[in-house]
């Protein structure tokens, strides 16, 4: 099967020698290296670039039986570019041997995942998606549903104090739980301890893959330079971190010139162990608390999958405030297959 001559499909490498519009999110060769994708596929309108993406079936995410094919580092400018990228995608994919494709994801969901799908009035914050509104419309016009949602919610009054967090507190101290500040000055050890408790909560999040520590522990260093102590929380007992709340500043607000009044509980994860019912509450009211303390006036619970126990925590005190999804469809294998 050919490709629609509008769209050509190109090794990883070459996405980076094209130059992409300002406003897409920003793709350097370092980035296309360490995300191996299997090959790309580009639009173009002489010189210019108007469409990209990249696929993945090699070392992509289980999903059921089916053989999944992954689409990220998607970017579009106009209806007939977008559409006509993926559409060159899902036959690639077909091509070789997939029977569903997911996306956008670039790889797995470590990495940048989902599109915004109501947009909501609240500015972007740290390390979320971003995108267009037409985006979405990208995906539905070349087959794709929504395959799993997920929203951000804003709490705008952290003085309000979770009323269960003291018996929670009491309960847990018994057990010999505590609940303490990150220590930057062993942040690799620190690291290590949080990252435990992430391989072992999220294994059973929707299109999970595990990831080594290496990798885990390189992408928080790379926002180490924002980590305040205070704001990241780690729950232990018996020496051994059995969870935590990784909150950060939302920096993006420096950068519009405005004040720095919000902070983003990014990651929260519990050892799936009944007896610290209540933990996690009791983590996102310390969160509150830390936050308040520094002179925030707001947090942010951010990506949260519409399906997890967060969602819960999140309802008590914030508001949703902008809805996300990760698009999927069933693909024809083409009866001329290749192999990998």
């Amino acid at each position: 099967m050919t490709l629609t001559p509008l769209a050509r499909l190109v090794a990883p490498g070459e996405l980076a020698s094209h130059d992409a519009p300002s406003k897409w999110p920003a793709l350097v060769a370092e980035t296309i290296a360490a995300h191996a994708p299997d090959a790309s596929v580009i639009v173009r309108d002489g010189e210019a670039l108007r469409a990209r993406c990249s696929l993945w079936w090699n070392d992509v995410p289980p999903f059921g039986t089916e053989r999944l094919g992954v689409i990220g580092h998607y970017a579009a400018l106009a209806d007939d570019s977008g559409r006509a990228v993926l559409t060159a995608a899902v036959d690639e994919l077909g091509r070789r041997g997939c029977t569903f494709a997911v996306g956008p994801m670039d790889g797995n969901t470590w990495r940048s995942y989902r599109l915004v799908v109501e947009q909501g009035t609240e500015p972007p914050f740290f390390l979320e998606p971003t995108n267009p509104e037409s985006w979405p419309h990208h995906f539905t016009a070349a087959g794709f549903t929504p395959l799993a949602h997920y929203y951000s919610s804003l709490n705008t009054d952290l003085g309000r104090r979770d009323e269960r967090s003291g018996a929670t507190a009491a309960r847990l101290g018994e057990l010999g739980v505590t609940i303490r500040a990150v220590d930057l000055a062993r942040f690799d050890e620190e690291l290590h301890g949080i990252y435990s408790v992430a391989a072992v909560a999220f294994r059973d999040a929707f299109l999970y893959t595990p990831l080594s520590e290496a990798e885990f522990a390189a992408q928080y260093q790379r926002i180490r330079p924002l980590v305040r102590s205070e704001l990241v929380l780690i729950a232990e007992r018996d020496g051994q971190t059995i969870g935590f709340s990784f909150n950060i500043p939302d920096v993006l607000e420096a950068k519009r010139a405005t004040p720095e009044r919000t902070a983003i509980i990014k990651t929260l994860a519990i050892l799936p162990d009944r007896a610290y019912a209540g933990l996690g509450s009791l983590l996102v009211d310390r969160s509150h608390e830390a936050m308040a303390s520094l002179g925030f006036e707001r947090a942010i619970h951010a990506l949260m999958h519409e399906s997890n126990r967060s969602r819960g925590i999140s309802a008590r005190g914030a508001e949703p405030m902008r809805r996300y999804a990760l698009f999927g469809r069933a693909l024809t294998t083409d009866v001329n297959t290749v192999g990998p």
